[in-house]
């Protein structure tokens, strides 16, 4: 069985390439740059991209199963050759806010891939991760050189989950056929404030790290200050200290044990909060 890993240099594309490394299946990789893709030997590389969708053909020729990362604007061009190629399976990396009726692009952009997918008629998983742990990797900078943390709304929850652990599933779905296809929730194992997530880094770090509360506006400003357009600002601020998420449970479902609790991964990633730049990240 051959899998081809879309996005394969891509932050979980390549995770993904290093969860089925060793599982005895063929392993497939696109990427735009084969001479600079760094992937296992034992991994065959190959140039193309999903925004191109004449590079695909190629690519897709004997491939069973698919990992798609999201592209909204060539995922129906990507499904056609796909079809046409004889792929059976489909695990595409989607969104909790995955929404056709969604008031903001962002999250009709999922709801499109998931269409696009299903209409073609494959097997097909939808992993709909909602925050990531590694979005607090925006912190180094301050953290690093004034051990510092200052976001707003000190009381909302989300559920942030390691891009390993949505890597990990990836590979298991393309790998087996255990479980049902639809849509697969994930969520790390609790719900966190941004205090609760400040002190795990801190202890990880071994040291004090300091959460200081921005009003919403001040909040809004620092977005900007960092790139954001207002638009996305405003997004990012919605539901405020009003937002309380909770864990989902697809993850252990499936993979027979929880994900990474968010104290874990900052032990993993504490070299990256002492030394990475922001402009690094």
């Amino acid at each position: 069985m051959t899998i081809l890993v879309t996005g394969a240099t891509g932050n979980i594309g390549r995770m993904v390439v290093d969860h089925l490394v060793g599982t005895g299946e063929k392993v497939r990789a696109l990427t735009t740059n084969p001479a600079k893709a760094a992937l296992p030997a034992e991994v065959e590389v190959v140039r193309g991209y999903l925004g191109r969708p004449e590079t695909l053909p190629p690519a897709l020729a004997g491939v069973d199963r698919v990992y798609l990362a999201p592209l909204p604007e060539t995922v129906r061009e990507f499904a056609e050759l796909a079809r046409a190629a004889g792929v059976r399976k489909v695990v595409a990396l989607s969104s909790i806010l995955a929404d056709p009726d969604a008031e903001d692009d962002y999250a009709r952009s999922f709801a499109v891939i998931e269409r696009a997918i299903e209409d073609a008629g494959f097997t097909c998983h939808h992993l709909r991760p909602g925050a990531f742990m590694e979005n607090t990797l925006g912190w180094a900078e301050a953290i690093r050189d004034e051990g510092v943390v200052r976001e707003p709304f000190p009381n909302a929850t989300d559920t942030p989950i390691a891009m390993d652990d949505i890597a990990a599933i990836a590979a298991r779905l393309l790998r087996t056929d255990e479980h049902p296809p639809g849509p697969v929730r994930l969520s790390g194992p609790e719900a966190l404030t941004v205090p609760d997530k400040v002190r795990a880094i801190g202890a990880a770090l071994g040291r004090e790290v300091r959460y200081v509360e921005l009003t919403r506006e001040q909040g809004r400003a620092q977005l900007l200050d960092h790139g954001v357009d207002e638009e996305t600002a405003d997004w990012l601020l919605t539901g405020g200290d009003e937002m309380r998420m909770i864990p989902e449970r697809d993850f252990e479902r499936i993979m027979g044990h929880p994900p990474t609790t968010f104290a874990e991964w900052a032990r993993r990633t504490a070299d990256r909060f002492r030394h990475v730049r922001l402009s690094e990240l």
